[in-house]
């Protein structure tokens, strides 16, 4: 036979759901108070009835103690059952509803009392209190059980002290009235319960809904998910609140952004200053993959709001996609060279062999000659003016480039620039991006040419390209400088619109400017002001400190 299979453990606990957790937690919470408030108002009601039944028994005793017959009945009659005094006290108990009114004289005899018998005796409890002149209220126990008493001093016509008055209150009746207030009390609880019930089930139907009816646990393991999630991921994520305050930043986003967990609660424009990252995150521009520059890195955002009125921003790095791709137009450029400079070389092979075949000797060597010192003469008057090698070469490069696009390209007479740059890379960038700029605006156009002015002013290196392009109108002359800004078409590795914002960022970064207006003849004048970019003439260039990351940036230079 198969064993017996356990049988299944009742388990008593909360239930798991949030709502109903929820719910039993707010009705229990509702059930204690009201309970806690019945209690609370029991126990001075109780207390407060017997002050009543006592201050009843008082107000009694004074008022058969103002009666002259009382006091005179005492001094001139003996205490018998059919007394003056018995008879007169007798007709105000019953008057009354006392349980019982006694007088008495000062020897603690009684002269009036419900029970004809105990007329004649002692009294059971002390009224010296009363005798003395003073004014007694009590529960105590008597002979006919327990009551609450008032107790007052009975004076003759000299207002002198001839006895005392006591005048119970049955304690039963006090006892019954707290009791028929209970019911009454409970109805009130039981209301409030229920309407605590109510607006407990309604505040739980709303957490349901906001919560979608998970349980504890689940909402638990959503937050560590969340969490892993979020530091783990290699995308920055900026949370922001209505207020456009920053309410939570991830690992990357920290990286990306260089920032702190200072930021947390400040808005954008605190935490990160002007510009267009700082737009884009506070939703000052919208789109989709905006490009924006953070320091040296290159970033694509994207903002989606969210339904509590806040966003969210991601933020990915393409600095390492943007450096290939600059690579990889540098490559193309360098081929376009290589291809023109084939095309160019195959003609002159072509016109020399034909001249050969033709006998013209003399005309052949004159023609070699004529290529050779046209080609000598261009080199040389580059890197006469220009002596930093790799300049020199980025400009000889480009006019052969300029040359095949049907540019000229010129270098002005009064350019002057000495082997002493601190920095050549990043000026390298900054001429390839003006020039490359320049070559695309002319390119087409009747007449093209393209000027570029390097010169020294003390430490100070001016940079002036010119073209003779449509230029740029004067309400977009700072517009250009943005990130992510372009007319041109995207380029098949990526976007545009970050060339120039890294001229003017490795400008500024060095103390100094990038700006555009018109030129002389029309089309576009682009200066570029780069103040110690010189090293002193008599000492060698050396790299400054952080030359490392104006390298990355010179890789990273886009049209």
């Amino acid at each position: 036979m198969s064993p017996t299979p356990p049988a299944r453990r009742l388990r008593l606990g909360l239930p798991r759901r949030m709502f109903s957790q929820v719910l039993l937690m707010q009705v229990a919470i509702a059930a204690g108070v009201a309970v806690l408030a019945t209690g609370l108002f029991l126990a001075p009601l109780s207390k407060q009835l017997d002050q009543e039944a006592m201050r009843r028994a008082l107000a009694i005793a004074e008022t058969v103690a103002q009666d002259p017959q009382i006091a005179e009945g005492v001094l001139t009659t003996p205490p018998t059952r059919n007394g003056p005094v018995q008879k007169e006290a007798e007709r105000i108990r019953r008057a009354t509803h006392a349980e019982y009114i006694v007088v008495l004289d000062r020897n603690w005899v009684r002269w009036s009392h419900p029970t004809a018998s105990e007329i004649g005796r002692r009294v059971s409890t002390s009224p010296t209190d009363a005798l003395a002149g003073q004014e007694v209220m009590e529960i105590d126990k008597g002979t006919l059980g327990r009551s609450a008493r008032g107790k007052v001093p009975l004076y003759d016509a000299d207002h002198r002290i001839v006895g005392a008055v006591s005048v119970g209150i049955a304690y039963d009746s006090v006892r019954a009235r707290l009791i028929s207030a209970i019911p009454g009390l409970f109805a009130y609880a039981g209301g409030a319960l229920a309407v605590g019930a109510l607006a407990a089930w309604l505040i739980s139907r709303r957490v349901q809904r906001q919560t979608r009816d998970l349980a504890f646990s689940d909402i638990s393991a959503l937050l560590a998910e969340r969490e892993a999630m979020l530091h783990g991921i290699r995308e920055g994520v900026v949370a922001l609140d209505r207020g456009g305050r920053i309410r939570l930043l991830n690992d990357e986003a920290r990286r990306l952004l260089g920032i702190g967990d200072e930021a947390v609660g400040r808005t954008p424009d605190e935490a990160l200053g002007a510009g267009r990252t700082t737009d884009v995150l506070a939703g000052r521009v919208t789109g989709t993959d905006l490009l924006t520059v953070r320091g040296h890195r290159v970033l694509v955002a994207n903002r989606m709001p969210t339904d509590d009125g806040g966003a969210v921003a991601t933020l990915r790095d393409r600095t390492e996609l943007e450096q290939l791709g600059r690579e990889l137009d540098s490559t193309r450029g360098l081929i376009d060279a290589l291809r023109a400079q084939d095309h160019e070389h195959a003609n002159r092979m072509h016109t020399l062999l034909g001249l050969l075949e033709l006998e013209m000797y003399d005309d052949a060597v004159e023609f070699v000659g004529e290529v050779v010192g046209d080609h000598r003469a261009t080199a040389e008057q580059v890197t006469e003016k220009i002596q930093d090698p790799l300049l020199a070469a980025l400009l000889v490069g480009k006019a052969t480039v300029a040359a095949e696009r049907g540019v000229a390209l010129w270098v002005s007479e009064r350019t002057r620039l000495p082997d002493r740059l601190i920095d050549p890379r990043g000026l390298v960038t900054v001429v390839g991006n003006l020039v490359d700029n320049a070559l695309d605006a002319v390119a087409g156009t009747p007449h093209a040419r393209v000027e570029v002015e390097l010169r020294a002013e003390g430490r100070t290196v001016v940079l002036r390209v010119c073209d003779t392009g449509p230029g740029v109108p004067e309400d977009q002359r700072e517009l250009i400088f943005t990130d992510g800004w372009s007319t041109k078409k995207p380029p098949t590795h990526g976007k545009r619109g970050i060339g120039l914002s890294l001229v003017r960022r490795l400008a500024e970064r060095q103390g100094g400017s990038a700006a555009v207006g018109a030129a002389a003849g029309g089309g576009a004048e682009f200066t570029v002001v780069l103040p110690e970019a010189l090293t002193e003439p008599e000492l060698e260039p050396a790299v400054p400190e952080g030359s490392a990351g104006t390298a990355a940036v010179a890789e990273e230079e886009a049209r």
